[in-house]
């Protein structure tokens, strides 16, 4: 696809230090809980029918999203809460105070956040978005806890980063519309940053690679990142992906078996880093995604619009 409008160089090194890991103690160097990035004066980025996507607008909307997230990943999937999350019925860690949440609301499902309050729609859909700028102010991207992205930022000092993470849908709106208003935003804000490369970690459920082996060995045949968009997990969490000869695998069955997620960030052209990473808290396998650009299939971003016009409301 043609970057033109897209590049904004800036001749410098981008330092990172590793992510705090999960229930880790909040940092000196981030807001506290009530400091959350909103954006109140946040445009909508998209709308199909009674659905809306476009940036949190206060801090209620970020909790609303934090007990989306909870609900999501920790009662119907596999993650193990602390008691901080069991009180509170969120899923909270310290980088939801510096990063933008991406929504998706439903106008017709509304619902009042106190007796006699105003009724507001009901927050369905989430995305949390970190560009570089804020990390490199902040300490460092989430991501870096499970992956060694420094020499991948330095090896690109003129391009622009953003980190996807904690996406979820809640289950009866994960429909084809509601994924299409996420990646919708989520290409509207890319242009409005001006941004080159999205990084982020994907999910695969499960904690035994072995029984993985089919998905993890495809994934490193057919989606490893060329050298100059690889990226290496932290040596201390190492998981080999490579488990089986190309031959061995049922293309069709390993694809299948492949999260929706994952499956439709390789429609859209991402790589997948070397190695994959268990975490145990969330009761999964991480891999990690690389999406230049400039890479992006054509046929995804003539979908949304070079302008990200389609679903302008």
């Amino acid at each position: 696809m043609p970057r033109s409008g897209l590049l904004s160089p800036r001749n410098f090194v981008r330092k990172f230090v590793p992510a705090v890991a999960s229930g880790a103690h909040r940092p000196s160097w981030l807001p506290g809980a009530g400091a959350s990035r909103v954006r109140r004066d946040s445009p909508s980025l998209g709308r199909i029918g009674s659905l809306e996507v476009r940036l949190a607008r206060s801090a209620k909307e970020i909790r609303k999203a934090q007990q989306l997230r909870y609900h999501v990943f920790y009662e119907e999937m596999s993650a193990i809460a602390n008691a901080e999350a069991l009180a509170s019925r969120r899923d909270v860690d310290a980088y939801d105070a510096i990063c933008d949440h991406l929504l998706v609301l439903d106008h017709e499902a509304v619902e009042r956040n106190a007796p006699f309050g105003r009724k507001k729609p009901r927050i369905v859909g989430t995305y949390r978005l970190l560009r570089q700028e804020v990390a490199e102010r902040s300490g460092g991207f989430y991501t870096a806890g499970e992956y060694d992205i420094q020499p991948l930022v330095e090896a690109h000092p003129g391009q622009r980063f953003l980190e996807l993470g904690r996406s979820c849908v809640l289950k009866p709106y994960r429909t084809k519309r509601t994924v299409e208003l996420l990646w919708h935003g989520i290409w509207s804000y890319v242009l409005m940053h001006r941004i080159d490369v999205m990084v982020g970690c994907a999910s695969i459920a499960g904690t035994d690679p072995d029984r993985l082996g089919s998905q993890l060995s495809f994934l490193h045949h057919h989606a490893r990142a060329p050298e100059e968009w690889r990226v290496r997990a932290v040596d201390s969490r190492y998981v080999e992906m490579n488990r089986m000869e190309k031959a061995e695998i049922n293309e069709r069955q390993a694809l299948r078996e492949l999260p929706p997620l994952i499956k439709g960030y390789l429609r859209l052209g991402a790589y997948i880093g070397d190695g994959a990473v268990v975490d145990h808290q969330f009761g999964t396998t991480d891999v990690l995604i690389v999406m230049p650009v400039s890479a992006l299939n054509s046929r995804y971003v003539n979908h949304y619009g070079a302008d990200a016009g389609r679903y302008g409301s």
